[in-house]
């Protein structure tokens, strides 16, 4: 059974970082992924300056198949009519919703309170649409246990949700008790195993801070072992990404979507390291 291959890519904030990115693209795009995902933010630009712009880009000049982010949150129901008419217009037909992070200094709005909400008005808007979720192996940390957890990814999928992509994680056995729970639920659609290689001490003491992700004593390991050694840090992080990989494809994993951090230069490295594991759908360039 092969497994499917995607990347994730954010929208810069600056024109600099915009070109970037599409140099980084063109890089991704000789990977012949499965599809690419595009972010959002909550910054002051609008989705259409930011994600449906990196979108189009994708979908209609590199011919990579594209899925636009839209946070719940963050939307209303005229937003999200106008949201969906725009990619139908350029030919995108995925989304990724999400309920979003919440910032303090800006508001929600109270049209969709979670990404279920926006899940089931989309699909009724446009049936068509292939809509994916997201979902955390270590349960969301905003909910009370992960049986409820469970209980929401389920209604998730009854209003339509196609499949599901995880936040990332380093600890592959929390992956396979997440999809066992899941089956027990009777939640049957395609979980895409999402991945991050730690490259460097910045991004490793950003990830500890921000998330509650259980880093494993092997992974911490590195971490403290090679603090100070950026070169070596960068190879043991892209080491443990593909071990990871690999046992997951060996595993009979859906697909794996990797978190590039706009960065071609580890996703060519993970993909040369596995291509051949994740084997049928990923061709050799």
């Amino acid at each position: 059974m092969s497994s499917t291959l995607s990347f994730e890519v954010f929208p810069p904030n600056t024109q600099v970082g915009t070109e970037k990115l599409f140099a980084t693209l063109e890089d991704l795009r000789e990977l012949q992924p499965d599809f690419i995902s595009v972010t959002c933010s909550n910054n002051r630009k609008t989705i259409e300056e930011t994600t449906l712009k990196v979108a189009d880009y994708i979908h209609n000049e590199l011919q990579v198949p594209t899925i636009a982010h839209l946070p719940a949150a963050y939307l209303d129901q005229k937003q999200v009519q106008r949201l969906v008419e725009q990619l139908d217009q350029i030919g995108i037909h995925q989304i990724l919703a999400l309920r979003g992070d919440i910032s303090p200094e800006l508001p929600p709005k109270k049209d969709f309170t979670y990404a279920s909400d926006l899940i089931d008005f989309v699909k009724k808007q446009a049936p068509a649409f292939h809509v994916s979720g997201a979902c955390y192996p270590e349960a969301h940390p905003e909910s009370l246990n992960r049986i409820e957890d469970i209980k929401s990814l389920r209604q998730k999928v009854s209003v339509g949700c196609d499949q599901l992509i995880t936040q990332l994680f380093f600890d592959n056995e929390l992956f396979y008790q997440f999809q066992e729970s899941c089956d027990l639920a009777d939640i049957k659609v395609p979980i895409l195993a999402g991945i991050m290689p730690i490259v460097n001490r910045k991004q490793a003491l950003r990830l500890i801070k921000t998330t509650n992700t259980k880093l494993p004593r092997k992974f911490l390991a590195i971490l403290e072992k090679y603090e100070h050694d950026p070169v070596a840090l960068r190879e043991a992080g892209l080491a443990y990404a593909v071990d990871q990989i690999i046992d997951l494809a060996t595993q009979d994993v859906a697909g794996i979507h990797l978190y590039t951090m706009n960065n071609a230069e580890v996703a060519k490295h993970i993909y040369q390291n596995t291509k051949n594991v994740l084997s049928g759908q990923i061709k050799a360039v």
